[in-house]
């Protein structure tokens, strides 16, 4: 995939911000095909039929995650993507060519994982892999999240 001009310009800028580490870590820790292996078998296909087309699972994931660890309520995390470039690019989003998941989709990817008792399987996942790192995901604000190293 060709990256933008301002893909571009944002990845080679000098600072690198709390969040954009956060969200390196994020990609390089987190185990994305086991995730989606775990929700693929209830994600809905697109059938081409009524409604709108179901968002890529990768994407909704990675929304959902950021959501979790940044503490973003649904509109919070939508409107991040819009704002912020680090995410944007962490999320696969390029905004003049990939449709954002809005909130209300994101509400309804929260219902599905609920629905299905996958929210603790994808969470035990998550810190399984963080733990035999030495690591652990704790909560925080949008200027805090961060990945900690446990002794």
């Amino acid at each position: 995939m060709q990256i933008s001009f301002s893909e571009a310009e944002f990845t080679s800028k000098k600072k690198q911000t709390r969040r954009d580490r956060l969200l390196a870590d994020l990609e390089s820790l987190v185990p994305w095909s086991a995730l989606e292996a775990v929700i693929e078998p209830f994600y809905p296909k697109t059938d081409g039929k009524q409604g709108r087309p179901a968002m890529g699972l990768s994407r909704m994931l990675r929304m959902y995650l950021l959501q979790q660890v940044m503490g973003f309520s649904d509109e919070g995390v939508e409107d991040a993507i819009y704002d912020s470039a680090a995410i944007q690019l962490f999320m696969g989003i390029a905004l003049g060519r990939d449709a954002v998941p809005d909130a209300t989709t994101l509400l309804r990817f929260r219902h599905l994982l609920e629905e299905h008792d996958l929210t603790q399987q994808i969470f035990a996942v998550v810190n399984h892999q963080l733990a035999n790192q030495g690591m652990y995901i704790k909560e925080g604000t949008v200027v805090d999240a961060t990945i900690i190293a446990a002794p």
